[in-house]
């Protein structure tokens, strides 16, 4: 296997009230091509924030993080901003679609910023949806979905850009516990298709379908384990 993400010592330092707080402190992870990782902690460990370097959404305060081959530890926004939108499929708790839009039309959207013809964007969405099962649902709006339904267009969007990386923070936070396992069940087949996945979550049972889980404790990694009945499941 290949390294997709290596951070190196990073700290993630915040001014509040005139104090520094240190969000992490000294993390140093490195994950491979087509893994399944879980980052897992309480509220207040740092998994958020790590969560949000990792993304390109944020920069860390000292530390370095190599991107596919590229330091993106002093990018500026704008560069960031290309880089999450090449390398990086976002699945949010709260799906994030766009409310006056189909759901054709939400996950074409990255490939409006990608510059791609309208053709390739309608072809290319449609691909995505149908490999999500919603291929009777491209017309509709997300106030005509269901939850999991509404999932399943953000996996689709994440999908569209053929991504380096899918980044889920807690992708069943709004879900009933079957159609959480449906959702996590396409991650399965989104890992086995070659993605490598990172899922952000508080949830036992949801980290159990990766098959590394790294947990966070006062912005540190407190453990990194392999999951060993899902590997050999795999």
């Amino acid at each position: 296997m290949n390294e997709i993400i290596s951070l190196e010592h990073i700290r993630k330092d915040y001014i509040l009230e005139k104090m520094k707080v240190s969000a992490l402190n000294d993390v140093t992870l490195s994950i491979q091509k087509n893994e399944y990782v879980a980052l897992m902690g309480p509220s207040g460990s740092g998994k958020s924030t790590l969560m949000n370097i990792l993304g390109c959404l944020d920069t860390p305060s000292a530390g370095s993080y190599v991107l596919n081959s590229q330091d993106v530890s002093r990018l500026h926004d704008n560069e960031l901003a290309v880089i999450r939108n090449k390398e990086i499929g976002f699945v949010f708790q709260t799906f994030n679609l766009m409310p006056r839009m189909t759901a054709l039309e939400n996950v074409a959207l990255p490939l409006i910023y990608a510059g791609k013809s309208k053709t390739f964007r309608e072809d290319k969405a449609k691909e995505m949806l149908n490999a999500v099962g919603l291929s009777d649902r491209m017309d509709h709006k997300p106030n005509e979905l269901s939850g999991g339904q509404k999932q399943r267009v953000a996996i689709a969007r994440a999908l569209v850009n053929d991504p380096s990386i899918i980044l889920a923070d807690e992708p069943t936070g709004n879900l009933d516990s079957k159609t959480s396992m449906e959702i996590m069940a396409l991650f399965d087949n989104i890992h086995k298709l070659g993605n490598t996945v990172i899922i952000v979550t508080h949830e036992e049972d949801i980290s159990l379908y990766a098959h590394r889980i790294v947990r966070l404790r006062d912005g540190e990694v407190f453990s990194d384990v392999i999951n060993e009945k899902r590997t050999v499941m795999a």
